[in-house]
């Protein structure tokens, strides 16, 4: 029965609804019907709950995006006030204190390095605005042939075109492929293919040098290397060490490329630090932020730049600014959601308590370093991952990871793998019986995945 011939669903029934009506994201419609969809009515905390009264606990954040937990009573406070006040206008010839208050803000956090923030509404648009910047300046400054870019090798930064261009990732790029302009991708610094006798710092290195090599190779073309500070997320949690970056920052210095900072997924703590570069002791010349940074309440992207690159459309002539735009950008309501989200920071010490509570969960998974199931047990700030043991078979890793969203999701966690990698990236309010909980079942779904097998339940 194709979606056209469906019987029309009742009005209670909200998956079905939903089935006929709405086309999810990063979902094949046809294969969705295997495992019902949940409907939700409401958040708690790190807890989504179903029309059911069944309670899921979100260890994923909803994509990467929810950082307090659902239903926050601050930032929901912030936003019951803001409704009074403005709820949008246009940015273009007007401004307003939340979208200032958060540039400032921002601003501040990088010590003042990254100065002007350009803002859109969802982490693609930021990537674009980001490589527009970046071409855009350096043609402004007379250096029109500086119009390449280079990306990581299985790197992910969104799925418009541009944003497409430098994403390696053969699943969301490949049915597109046509219509892109091809980036040149270099080797990635995943710690995971270290050789023999390597450390991840040996395997930075050696990433690094394959980008010296194409930086000489194309001198005077390369406008921006675009990175994933310190994990790359769509790519199985790819780790590396830091010295990856302070080596690409030397590399952009040296052959006079912009390095764009792509912390849509790492920034907002996720990797310890407020900002993912800050653990290298580098800034970028470009920094794009989103999901985390209004808590998971609104959709809201941002640019930092250098002053420089700011400047390289300071201009009397209209036609050398930055024309790029969005109905609502910087949008009130949004801003308020993320300065309640960066007071949450401040006034909680958030950074250090997750360190507290990074500890009692990478000692409750320490059961899977000894598991020969899984291999390249890893975590950096509040992201941990394990990869599966699979026999090399083509569907093993995807039948693997519908098997253990379905298992987990019976055990009352949301949990979605990348193929192979069974990854945690919940928010910063689990308690300690919580995180316990949270480890044994997320071992108790590994255990029933891998003994069933791999074959998705009907």
């Amino acid at each position: 029965m194709d979606a056209s011939s469906r019987p029309p669903a009742g009005p209670g029934d909200l998956a079905a609804r939903s089935l006929r009506q709405v086309w999810h994201p990063c979902t094949q419609m046809k294969q969705q019907a295997q495992l019902p969809l949940v409907a939700l009515s409401h958040g708690e905390g790190p807890w989504l709950v179903d029309t059911d009264g069944e309670r899921y606990l979100d260890a994923i954040s909803s994509w990467w995006v929810n950082l307090f937990g659902h239903a926050n009573p601050r930032i929901n406070a912030a936003l019951v006030d803001q409704l009074g006040r403005l709820e949008h206008a246009m940015l273009a010839g007007f401004t307003h204190e939340p979208v200032v208050a958060l540039a400032e803000r921002l601003s501040a956090l990088t010590g003042g390095v990254l100065g002007h923030a350009f803002f859109a509404s969802d982490g693609a648009s930021a990537v674009e605005i980001a490589l527009k910047m970046s071409f855009h300046a350096w043609r402004n400054q007379g250096h029109s042939d500086k119009r390449e870019f280079v990306c990581v090798r299985h790197g992910y930064h969104g799925e418009t075109l541009g944003a497409l261009a430098v994403t390696d990732v053969a699943l969301f790029r490949d049915a597109y492929d046509p219509l892109l302009r091809h980036a040149h991708v270099v080797a990635s610094p995943d710690a995971r293919d270290a050789r023999d006798g390597e450390t991840p710092a040996d395997v930075a290195r050696r990433a690094a040098a394959d980008l010296e090599t194409l930086l000489t190779q194309r001198e005077g073309r390369i406008a921006a290397v675009i990175v994933e500070p310190l994990v790359q997320c769509a790519a199985g949690m790819a780790m590396h060490d830091p010295e990856y970056l302070r080596r690409v920052r030397a590399l952009c210095d040296q052959h006079g490329a912009h390095l764009i900072a792509d912390e849509i997924a790492v920034g907002c703590g996720r990797t310890g630090t407020f900002f993912a570069s800050e653990q290298a002791g580098i800034w970028p010349d470009l920094l794009t932020l989103s999901k985390g940074i209004s808590g998971g309440y609104l959709p809201l992207s941002l640019v930092l730049s250098r002053d420089a690159i700011y400047n390289a459309f300071y201009d009397d002539e209209t036609a050398r600014g930055f024309l790029h735009s969005h109905s609502y950008t910087g949008n009130p309501l949004a801003c308020r959601a993320a300065l309640a989200t960066l007071d949450i920071f401040a006034d909680d010490d958030v950074l250090a308590s997750n360190i507290l509570r990074a500890q009692r969960l990478t000692q409750a998974l320490a059961p899977l370093a000894d598991d020969p199931r899984a291999r390249h047990l890893r975590h950096r700030g509040m992201i941990w991952a394990f990869d599966a043991v699979l026999p090399d078979t083509p569907g093993a890793a995807s039948a693997f990871a519908k098997r253990f969203y379905a298992e987990a999701r019976a055990r009352g966690v949301l949990l979605r793998p990348i193929g192979a990698t069974v990854y945690l990236m919940p928010p910063y309010v689990l308690d300690d019986d919580t995180i316990d909980w949270l480890a044994a079942q997320t071992l108790a779904a590994f255990d029933a995945t891998t003994t069933h097998g791999t074959e998705v339940p009907a």
